[in-house]
């Protein structure tokens, strides 16, 4: 864990990193911050709510730095669940068209990796915050319009499996900022032919900043509590 900012660091300028909790909105983890640490906080990305792990939030003189924080690669661990696919390419909304995937073996699944490896092009998830004709496109999703998204440059620089025990495949992805891990996932099982979505997913690194460094909301607030109260 590094040396955790002061409050004067943090009023100038500082990185504040969030382990933000499952099935927390980015947006409830930001704000609870924001209340607590009474500082203007800007922050550098989101994160699904189903999805843990690494927020970049940034107070004072560092707000200027969030679009430089946004354009890092990003690190990620989770589970592929294959045999089934959902709409929203994860467990946000339930699982359909079964189909067999017991006879998927291990060179198949490697061989699968290897193709969503380096450059490639990927169409975002229908169910996310892309704007389509000014809306966001899962507003239009919910509301039973049918959305078409183009197909968008991303890189993968590494998608390393760590464990398969059908229907699950564990990995490891390094990618460019603009990638989603739920696209992957869903073109991962179409790939095997038997679908798949995401069951979890963690984000461990921004950049050089890792999730090793960070506080969940609470660990925050416990910290604040016992070392800012009477100093602000």
């Amino acid at each position: 864990m590094q040396q955790l900012p002061g409050v004067q660091e943090l009023k100038k300028g500082g990185v504040i990193l969030i382990d933000k909790p499952y099935k927390w909105t980015s947006f409830d983890a930001i704000n609870k911050i924001k209340i607590m640490a009474r500082l203007k906080i800007g922050h550098a990305g989101t994160l699904d709510p189903l999805a843990t792990g690494l927020l970049i939030c940034c107070t004072g003189d560092f707000t200027k730095k969030i679009s430089e924080y946004q354009r890092l690669p990003k690190e990620y661990t989770g589970i592929i669940h294959l045999g089934a696919s959902t709409p929203t390419y994860d467990l946000e909304s339930q699982p359909e068209n079964p189909k067999p995937f017991e006879h998927i073996t291990e060179q198949e699944i490697m061989a699968a990796a290897k193709k969503f490896t380096g450059d490639i092009m990927q169409v975002p998830p229908v169910h996310s915050a892309i704007k389509k004709d000014g809306e966001r496109s899962y507003d239009l999703a919910r509301a039973g319009v049918e959305v078409k998204l183009e197909a968008r440059p991303v890189t993968i620089t590494e998608f390393e499996i760590t464990k398969i025990a059908l229907p699950e495949v564990h990995f490891r992805v390094a990618c460019s900022t603009g990638t989603y891990i739920r696209s992957l996932a869903n073109d991962f099982g179409a790939e095997l032919g038997c679908g798949g979505y995401l069951q979890e997913l963690r984000r461990t690194k921004i950049g050089d900043f890792d999730v090793a460094d960070a506080l969940t909301p609470e660990a925050w607030g416990k910290y604040w509590k016992e070392t800012w109260v009477g100093k602000k």
